[in-house]
């Protein structure tokens, strides 16, 4: 189990790298619609009838979400101002999102219902789980609760996965359909968003691997009390 774990550790480190620099050499070609990232956003959502959505800059890198709560597009510096295919690319996925908040999907119901919970979970779930761990020899119902836990976060990578993959495939139709991208721009705004899905990805099958390795623990513990 700890080859897999350091190999998913190496590859969320490869494709985090790679992502950052896919962004980096798409950001330096222009976008021959001349928009920028703000004004892409703009356009889809009123294209999609979508009014009480806001658009703000965010500080960082790569920092862009679309928040549920508040109902804001929230695009990172570089992606607002610039005019580039990544930036294109970025901005119309976030508004995927709100398109997706607006239209009621499902997936995106589904895991919006499930952030309070893990909000609530999230503080006492690691010292549950190394508790467990200590305590094996002697309960491991600790352990057990804390697989529990640990569960619903996995289940939560999961379920992002669809709710991603959906969204960049809203933004890359609506793209060719309003002619945003030519050609080769919508060949470089898919490149970035599937480096990007990846991140997801690799992160589910992460938490998957550590749920099994307590799972492991588990069982072991069971077997000798």
């Amino acid at each position: 189990m700890y080859p897999i774990l350091i190999l998913l550790m190496l590859a969320s480190f490869v494709i985090q790298w790679r992502l950052r620099s896919k962004f980096k050499e798409y950001s330096q070609v222009g976008l021959k619609a001349n928009l920028t990232g703000a004004q892409v956003a703009e356009l889809m959502l009123a294209d999609h009838g979508i009014t009480n959505v806001r658009i703000i800059s965010t500080e960082g890198s790569l920092t862009d979400h679309y928040n549920p709560t508040d109902k804001t597009v929230n695009l990172s510096e570089g992606v607002y101002a610039e005019r580039s295919a990544a930036a294109a690319a970025i901005a119309a996925h976030e508004c995927g999102h709100a398109v997706q908040h607006a239209t009621a999907y499902s997936m995106l119901q589904f895991r919006s219902a499930m952030v309070p919970a893990l909000s609530a979970v999230s503080t006492w779930m690691p010292w549950i789980l190394l508790a467990g761990v200590v305590m094996i020899n002697r309960s491991v119902i600790p352990l057990g609760v804390g697989i529990v836990l640990f569960s619903l976060t996995t289940l939560f990578s999961f379920v992002t996965l669809p709710v991603e993959f959906d969204a960049s495939n809203r933004a890359l139709a609506w793209m060719d359909k309003r002619g945003v991208v030519t050609t080769q721009e919508h060949a470089m705004a898919k490149d970035a968003l599937w480096w990007a899905a990846m991140t997801y990805v690799v992160a589910a099958i992460s938490s998957l691997a550590t749920l099994l390795y307590y799972v492991s623990i588990f069982m072991g513990g069971s077997r000798r009390n």
